[in-house]
């Protein structure tokens, strides 16, 4: 498929006038539109709204590339402008973008349009193909432009390559693996080129690896460059000089790369995971622990999420008044529910652990993090190594998955001297056997001193009440609103999910009211209150309806982004405001997930579901008084 297939003359708009990142996007969804393959304009933008918070899609050069893939797009489809005086698109290099093409791409098994996709971002890459496009006069210099550099490009690619032997090699790799992939990949080819260096580039794009690294390559090769953003497979490069960077890089500093691998200044990589592996722009120890903990969570929820509902599930089918002290299990489905629903919600502490120990110290983590996560589990003691007598929960999960990634660390680096003929026996015999033993030691050791303050914070939860329980409502609550998926957000829903081992039902439930609120608030102020938003914010409002109901927050980060200092305030008044009132109305939810999905399994529902309406319309006063009417002009 060829790039002048996928853009149309109605899809180029040459010298436009935008003023903000935020006016060019909303130009370029309306322009793409226009095409007939997105049939959801709004979903397609929060699509391109997510990829820019992953990072700008300014590559720099004057150049930006937004772009989504989604499930709902009919066929792929690229639309362009040129902007007349540039404009600010938060471009790594500083400068204003004056080229931009928005990518449209379905989700699709043939993937044949990503091919000339990557052609597009390959071709981007020639300093006069881009001047050739912003000098253009007409949209038809502009697709002939097009058609004659892809054209020599295609003649380039069909000539055979022949026997190479490259001194340097390449992985790119970024989130959506649309454009930046075959950018970084292009950069780094040309540089080496202009270098004298001859260098191949291992693309690991959207519709699978292409380009794909050889074993005999890699033997040969002086180094590695791994300029991604997500992870590559990285066992084949064991023993080898390893570069690890970001996509971004790839794209803006391909030579001062290149020169450190040849210059010998690449640590070696080792592929157990000792930490040799040379990253631009490190991170910081709390960055790490932060990553690690978020990999935990990710792996876990799925457990407590099916287990949770499982086991509301069997509370609701169950007949109470057969055997109230076996509620749950009196009849035989609900026995069978909330048996597998035990099982699976059981296996949350062992693997939280486990991904957090592996996300430290690689595969060799997972078993040994996952032992130290069933030992806490377990509550074992010295004094009682069955255990029982002790409950250090969720904080002895977590502190065992730290813990277990470190032993294992410090294992690699006792063993990095042992002889060659002995590596065999390190991830098989050594690190599993020594490891596990370690983590258990340890963890049995620290479970009495985590089980008193475990116990101590859940009985100070649980004999609450009054103002101290509709407190503690507010601020979990308003924890969901203040970043809306970021850190303090987490972190509220973390330490929810943690009260739902330990029995404590009623946190969840307000934290789940409270990321229910910035959605629906921004939804009825655009209902109820119109002349403050232009029928484009009306529009969305609607959607956020549904992503409210669906306990999606980000439905309220395009709001948010435009007029943080009203939005934010508002949905986080608004969302303290459903938690204590679930709180003072005593709801429950045994499931770690939100919206009208789980209402049934809500303990008060009737109540819950006031308590999230009141919320949602708090939040809608609140920001309608903030915000002012817009001129008529404006508004409409």
């Amino acid at each position: 498929m060829r790039i002048t297939e996928l853009l149309r003359k109605s899809s180029i708009a040459l010298q436009v006038n935008v003023q903000s990142k935020e006016e060019t996007i909303d130009y370029l969804v309306d322009l793409i539109s226009q095409s007939g393959i997105i049939p959801d304009k709004e979903e397609y933008k929060q699509g391109i709204l997510l990829r820019e918070s992953l990072g700008t899609t300014a590559i720099g050069d004057e150049i930006a590339i937004p772009h989504a893939q989604l499930d709902s797009i009919k066929a792929p489809g690229i639309a362009a402008i040129t902007v007349k005086n540039g404009v600010d698109y938060d471009a790594p290099d500083g400068q204003n973008v004056k080229l931009c093409f928005i990518i449209a791409a379905p989700k699709t098994g043939d993937n044949l349009h990503l091919q000339a996709l990557a052609k597009l971002s390959t071709l981007l890459m020639n300093p006069s193909f881009k001047e050739s496009l912003l000098r253009a006069k007409t949209t038809e210099e502009f697709l002939q432009i097009i058609n004659e550099a892809e054209s020599q490009r295609d003649m380039l690619d069909m000539q055979p390559e022949g026997k190479k032997s490259y001194r340097v090699l390449a992985v790119t790799a970024c989130p959506t693996g649309i454009a930046h992939t075959f950018m970084a990949a292009e950069s780094l080819t040309q540089a080496g080129e202009e270098m004298g260096y001859l260098l191949k580039a291992e693309t690991n794009g959207a519709d699978g690896a292409k380009n794909v690294l050889t074993a005999e390559e890699i033997e040969k090769a002086d180094g590695i460059i791994i300029a991604a953003d997500k992870n590559v497979e990285m066992a084949r490069f064991d023993g080898k000089p390893v570069l690890v960077t970001s996509v971004t890089q790839g794209i803006q500093k391909p030579k001062e790369l290149i020169q450190k691998v040849i210059d010998k200044k690449v640590p070696v990589y080792h592929h157990e995971g000792e930490k040799t592996v040379e990253t631009e722009g490190g991170e910081s120890i709390g960055r790490q622990m932060y990553k690690a903990l978020m990999n935990g969570v990710s792996h876990m929820l799925p457990f407590v999420i099916g287990g949770g509902i499982l086991i509301a599930l069997a509370f609701l089918l169950d007949d109470y008044s057969i055997d109230p002290s076996n509620f749950g299990k009196n009849t035989p489905i609900a026995a069978y529910l909330k048996t597998i629903g035990e099982q699976a919600f059981g296996m949350m502490l062992p693997v939280l652990a486990g991904y957090i120990a592996m996300s430290i110290a690689d595969r060799p983590g997972l078993a040994v993090g996952f032992i130290g996560g069933i030992v806490a589990k377990m509550g074992c003691t010295f004094a009682n190594p069955a255990g029982g007598d002790v409950n250090s929960g969720f904080l002895g999960a977590l502190l065992a998955g730290f813990i277990g990634g470190c032993i294992v660390l410090i294992l690699k680096k006792l063993c990095s001297r042992l002889p060659k003929a002995l590596e065999g026996i390190k991830p098989m015999l050594i690190y599993p056997v020594a490891g596990i033993f370690l983590v258990a030691v340890v963890t049995t050791l620290i479970n009495p001193f985590v089980g008193a303050i475990n116990t101590g914070l859940s009985n100070v939860l649980s004999s609450m009440g009054g103002t101290s329980k509709i407190l503690l409502g507010i601020v979990v609550a308003g924890m969901q609103s203040t970043d809306m998926g970021g850190p303090i957000n987490k972190a509220s829903y973390v330490f929810a999910t943690s009260q739902l081992a330990e029995g404590n039902f009623y946190i969840m439930a307000a934290v789940m009211a409270g990321g229910m609120i910035p959605p629906l608030a921004i939804a009825l102020s655009t209902t109820l209150f119109k002349n403050r938003w232009t029928k484009e914010e009306r529009e969305s409002g609607l959607v956020n309806y549904i992503m409210g109901l669906s306990f999606i927050s980000e439905g309220a980060i395009p709001f948010a982004a435009k007029d943080p200092l009203r939005v934010i305030p508002s949905c986080i008044i608004g969302s303290a405001t459903a938690g204590g009132l679930s709180m003072a109305f005593n709801c429950t939810l045994r499931a770690p997930h939100g919206g009208i999905f789980v209402l049934p399994t809500i303990g008060n529902p009737l109540m819950y579901a006031l308590a999230i309406f009141i919320g949602a319309l708090v939040g809608c006063l609140v920001l309608s008084f903030l915000k002012k009417p817009l001129p008529e002009n404006v508004e409409k």
